[in-house]
């Protein structure tokens, strides 16, 4: 594997721009820019995303440009132009088994397996674009065994029957044989079948035909059921995923007979059979932290970008806060991770988000509801450093420079006394408050000055006295005199727990 991705780099870098952009035409990327871009752009597609589909769309770019090469010197006749173009045309339609044609210098790939009952055959007229199903980030694919194919109905009937034989190379086998386990009796190395709409416009997602059913030789395999819908009114979604099929087949060169039952209902289905590897979310995970970090400077000036000041606008923007709890699960962050193509700062944790995808994948962004799928996703480097160097807060606020500051809440604000203390007790041993003073004051709140740990306090007076708080004077004075003929009153105890408590 290893020589074959050396010797797609070498044919990459020997490729004109026409030829780079043919290749990222052919799986869908960007064909603008500069020539360095477009070869550091193919590069990258070799390095990450070499199917042997894209390793041999690369083979036959490199030979079709050198057999034009060796045609060009000498005083040859004229040859005819619509002869190579012919081929290649052939070629790129895919919608036949690809055959050798009569073409010198050119090595037409062979695909894998035999198709019998006419399933994989096509008629040669047929030079429509060929059906594309999407990728998918949990299985990489490593062998194409049948393209996609149209179920095409024998009769009138509703339900109908497409059979397809076909047998795996020892290649296949091997491979299959000595892939590890992810769970007792699933391969990691698996045949999987996958169905889709007939619609050559862009790439398809999965989607089952009504009344399906797999039968693999002589045993029916499990179809993924329907999810429960819990609101009224709501049909139960069914998850149409990759069709496993390996625990079923033939792990020899014997043939492997597949029939696909199917409801001819008016829309068109295609099949296709592929060898993939399937990965955990964990190796997701790791794939993740190893391209995807984006270093945290580059974080810091989309943070000023985002804060930058809009001429057109009349609020200023001073800062934007970022929650360091994840949206789906409600802990704090540990590989915080957003979309790319996401406008916000926010992000959630990627090991939930990838196993919640494992289980079910939806492949949504949690903070805006907008499609975040695996290619587009990046770990938030300035993020990942804040979460370090910040332990004791839940929330930072970042600025306009680009620097950040933790937000405490008002429950951790309230934690540490910050007002005047007020002493409700004395150190007296009863706890016991002191005796009416001979002016009628207290000692805690009368209209004469207080004595307070030693120390006198500041006199108050009330201005909101009436009248009737004068009658109330003269009612304590006469009250004052009957005390000091039948003696003082005993001392009263303090309703209050004596010692200190926050005045805030």
């Amino acid at each position: 594997m290893a020589a074959e991705l050396v010797e797609a780099k070498n044919m990459v870098m020997s490729f004109r721009v026409s030829d780079l952009q043919m290749l990222l035409g052919f799986v869908g990327r960007s064909k603008s820019g500069l020539k360095h871009e477009l070869v550091t752009r193919a590069l990258q597609l070799v390095q990450f995303d070499c199917s042997p589909e894209l390793f041999k769309k690369i083979k036959e770019l490199y030979e079709t440009r050198h057999a034009k090469k060796s045609a060009e010197p000498g005083p040859q006749p004229p040859r005819p132009l619509d002869a190579l173009p012919a081929h290649a045309a052939y070629d790129r339609a895919g919608a036949v088994p690809r055959t050798a044609l009569p073409a010198p210098g050119i090595d037409y790939p062979v695909l894998y397996g035999k198709y019998l009952n006419g399933l994989g055959r096509l008629p040669a007229k047929a030079l429509k674009p060929e059906v594309r199903l999407v990728k998918l980030p949990f299985f990489n694919m490593l062998d194409e065994l049948l393209k996609p194919t149209e179920l095409v109905p024998q009769n009138s009937e509703k339900l109908q029957e497409s059979p397809c034989i076909f047998a795996l190379t020892p290649r296949q086998v091997e491979l299959i044989r000595n892939s590890r386990e992810l769970q007792p009796g699933v391969k990691a190395v698996q045949v999987v079948l996958r169905i889709c709409y007939s619609d050559t416009s862009c790439p398809q997602e999965d989607q089952y035909p009504p009344n399906i059913a797999v039968k693999v030789n002589h045993s029916y395999c499990s179809v993924p059921g329907y999810y429960p819908s819990n609101k009224p009114g709501v049909e139960p979604k069914r998850p149409c995923r990759p069709i496993n099929l390996t625990h079923l087949m033939y792990l020899s060169s014997a043939t492997n007979r597949i029939t696909v039952t199917w409801g001819n209902y008016g829309k068109s289905y295609s099949v296709a059979l592929y060898l993939v590897r399937q990965l955990t979310s964990a190796e997701l995970l790791q794939r993740l932290k190893t391209i995807g970090v984006k270093h945290p400077e580059l974080c810091k000036a989309l943070v000023k970008e985002k804060l930058r000041l809009d001429p057109d606008s009349e609020i200023a923007t001073t800062g934007v806060r970022v929650s360091l709890i994840c949206p789906l699960v409600k802990m704090r962050l540990s590989v915080p991770c957003r979309a790319e193509t996401c406008a916000h700062l926010q992000c959630f944790d990627a090991v939930f988000y990838l196993q919640m995808n494992e289980k079910k994948p939806t492949w949504t962004c949690p903070v805006c509801d907008k499609p975040a799928p695996y290619e587009q996703l990046i770990i938030d480097g300035l993020l990942s450093k804040i979460l370090s160097e910040c332990e004791d807060a839940d929330e930072i606020e970042y600025l306009v420079d680009g620097s950040w500051c933790p937000i405490r809440t008002e429950k951790e604000r309230s934690c540490s006394p910050q007002g005047p203390i007020l002493v409700l007790g004395t150190s007296d041993a009863g706890g016991l408050l002191p005796a009416p003073s001979v002016n009628g004051g207290s000692g805690l709140g009368g209209a004469g000055g207080s004595v307070e740990n030693g120390k006198p306090g500041a006199d108050v007076v009330d201005l909101t006295l009436d009248s009737s708080s004068s009658s109330e004077e003269e009612d304590e004075d006469e009250d004052e005199e009957d005390e000091d003929e039948e003696g003082p009153r005993p001392k009263r105890r303090c309703s209050f727990q004596k010692g200190l408590v926050p005045a805030c």
